[in-house]
C-alpha cells in the first residue's frame, strides 16, 4: 500500500512559523485569515478508517496542526461515535469493517448532520462520488493520496464552516470580502493597504472579542512582529486603520482596551 504522506509535511509552531497555525487552517498563506488560538483548539475532527498505518499518519499530521482527533476503525464504532458526539469535521472512509460508509454519511444526513464531511476513499467511480457528494459531503479524497492535500481539503472546510458557509466578513455597514480582499462602507469601496486590509480581517473574525497587540502582531506580520524591541508599529497601524474606518462613516471603530489590546465594536 501506497502510503499517502508528503515528504516535508507541515509542521505548525506558532513561535516559529511566520505562518500561525491558525492562519494556515483558515487559507494556507500569511496574514489574512488569523483567529484566536482558543478557537482552533475547539475544532475536533473524527477519522473513520481501517488502515493502521494510514490512520497513523493521518492523526500524526492533523495532531501536528494541534487538532483534537478521535478515530472509529469500523462501521459500529463510526455509527455510534457519530450518533453519541459532535464534531467540526469527519473524514470518512467507504470501505469499512462490518459496513459501508455512505450507510453513516445517510444516517447523518437523515438527522441533518452531514456537513463538513470528506470522503477518502480508494473507490474512484464516478457513481461512489456523486452518492458521496449527494449525501451532503463537501469533498470527496480518492486514494492515495499526499497529505499535504488533505490538510488542503480540511483547510478549505473548516474556513466555509468559520464564515458560516459565506465568503464574507459583515459588522454593521461594513463588508470584507477575504478572497477578493476587498471592503465596502455602504456599498462604497474602502481603500486599504495590505496590513490594514489584514488586521481589519482579523478584527472581523474576533468581532466583540479582546485582542492583545502580541496576538495581532503575531497573527498578521508573523516573526517579523519580533523585529522590533516594542509594538508601537502595531499602535500605528491601528492609528490608521481607525482613520479610515472614520472618514468611510463606517459603523465600527477599534477600541482599546488600556494596557491590553483592542477591541472591534459597532457604534
Amino acid at each position: 500500500m501506497r502510503i499517502p504522506f508528503a515528504d516535508k509535511p507541515f509542521q505548525a509552531d506558532l513561535r516559529s512559523s511566520s505562518v500561525s497555525v491558525l492562519q494556515y487552517l483558515l487559507e494556507g498563506s500569511p496574514g489574512s485569515f488569523p483567529i484566536t488560538p482558543d478557537s482552533f483548539a475547539d475544532v475536533k475532527i473524527l477519522l473513520i478508517e481501517d488502515e493502521p498505518e494510514l490512520t497513523s499518519v493521518i492523526v500524526r499530521s492533523l495532531e501536528r496542526e494541534r487538532f483534537v482527533v478521535e478515530v472509529a476503525r469500523d462501521h459500529a464504532t463510526a455509527v455510534r461515535k457519530t450518533a453519541d458526539h459532535q464534531y467540526d469535521l469527519i473524514l470518512l472512509d467507504i470501505m469499512l469493517p462490518g459496513g459501508n460508509g455512505l450507510d453513516v454519511l445517510q444516517g447523518l444526513k437523515a438527522d441533518g448532520r452531514s456537513a463538513n464531511v470528506i470522503i477518502i476513499s480508494a473507490k474512484d467511480s464516478l457513481d461512489d462520488k456523486l452518492t458521496g457528494l449527494d449525501l451532503g459531503a463537501d469533498d470527496y479524497l480518492t486514494k492515495p493520496f499526499h497529505i499535504a492535500e488533505l490538510n488542503a481539503r480540511v483547510r478549505s472546510v473548516l474556513r466555509r464552516k468559520a464564515l458560516g458557509g459565506s465568503e464574507a466578513l459583515v459588522a454593521g455597514n461594513l463588508v470584507l470580502d477575504p478572497v477578493g480582499r476587498t471592503a465596502a462602507v455602504g456599498g462604497q469601496p474602502m481603500a486599504l493597504h495590505r496590513k490594514e486590509f489584514d488586521m481589519l480581517t482579523y478584527f472581523l473574525l474576533n468581532k466583540g472579542r479582546l485582542v492583545s497587540r502580541g496576538s495581532l502582531a503575531e497573527h498578521v506580520w508573523g516573526d517579523h512582529a519580533d523585529d522590533g524591541d516594542n509594538l508601537d508599529f502595531v499602535y500605528a497601524q491601528i492609528k490608521n486603520l481607525r482613520k479610515r474606518l472614520k472618514q468611510a462613516g463606517a459603523s465600527v471603530e477599534v477600541k482599546a482596551v488600556y494596557g491590553i489590546g483592542y477591541k472591534l465594536v459597532e457604534a
